[in-house]
């Protein structure tokens, strides 16, 4: 599930530039074994992203609250290498220090999808060049998806299109009542294409079918209704009292368990039989049983 988000052959040479300087960059920093190493955590927070450690959460905040927090290829590339390195570090170490990951934003928005000036540039690049982005667009959905540790969102306000796609990934998510949902792709001639697997994962086909196609802006207790948040709070102080009492629960439980446990409930909503199923449960079980 670690995904290697340099192995693009983009024909964009200066956006090749940027992300080989900043891999280079990055790369000679992040040489730290503890995770809560302030020269390990100042490698990853960037100018669009910020990472900080809470207790026993690690925050990771969208920071482009002049554009409602909308992502570009650099945020992508940001959050990729962000999540690259998060998985890799709770693959490779034994630190239980950082228990779960709250995915949030700074701002009135969560976030508003993709940022229009990228789209524009994007229409004027080739069809190769448009699927090597949205593939990175897709791995860095994924990557959270895959994280090893929880990821919690704290949706502070409007999450749109690709937006909409974040909160999906993320394990389960909290919102503001006033955080306003949608999936507007086709009012501007799009699809929510990148993000319909891990939306459809969440809400189920009925419900995709119903808010791709009419692109209509949906608000918090519809998101819970249809499964995309676990629940929203009135003020921001509830929402984060919430949110502070779930991170105590996690941090209660087993680091291990909560890989495996994140790993059985992605298998068994794929599987197509229940003799897979049982497969898979029953060994899943018995290894778990004896590691412990």
């Amino acid at each position: 599930n670690n995904i290697n988000i340099y192995n693009y052959n983009c024909k964009n040479k200066s956006f090749l530039r940027i992300n080989n300087s900043l891999k280079i960059e990055k790369e000679q920093q992040v040489k730290m074994n503890n995770f809560s190493n302030s020269s390990f955590l100042n490698s990853l927070s960037t100018e669009r992203i910020q990472v900080e450690i809470r207790g026993k959460s690690l925050w990771i905040c969208f920071n482009r609250p002049q554009v409602r927090n909308a992502f570009d290829e650099h945020t992508i590339y940001d959050i990729s290498f962000i999540f690259n390195k998060i998985n890799s570090f709770f693959n490779e170490k034994n630190d239980n220090s950082i228990r779960c990951i709250v995915l949030t934003g700074n701002g009135e928005a969560f976030s508003a999808g993709a940022d229009l000036r990228w789209m524009k540039k994007m229409a004027t690049y080739s069809e190769q060049e448009n699927l090597e982005d949205a593939c990175k667009l897709f791995d860095m959905i994924n990557l959270i998806k895959n994280c090893p540790i929880p990821v919690i969102g704290r949706i502070n306000g409007a999450a749109l299109g690709g937006g909409a796609g974040l909160v999906a990934a993320c394990d389960f998510a909290f919102a503001l009542d006033n955080a306003q949902f949608g999936f507007t792709e086709v009012r501007i001639g799009l699809v929510p294409a990148v993000i319909s697997k891990f939306v459809m994962d969440k809400i189920g086909r009925a419900n995709c079918s119903r808010y791709f196609l009419t692109a209509e802006i949906f608000d918090a207790k519809e998101a819970v209704r249809i499964g995309l948040l676990q629940q929203s709070f009135n003020q921001i102080n509830e929402l984060d009292v919430a949110i502070e009492q779930i991170i105590d629960k996690i941090a209660n439980n087993s680091p291990v368990a909560l890989t495996r446990c994140k790993q059985l409930i992605d298998s068994v909503s794929t599987l197509p039989s229940i003799n897979e199923t049982k497969h898979l449960t029953t060994q899943m079980i018995a290894q778990i049983r004896v590691s412990n």
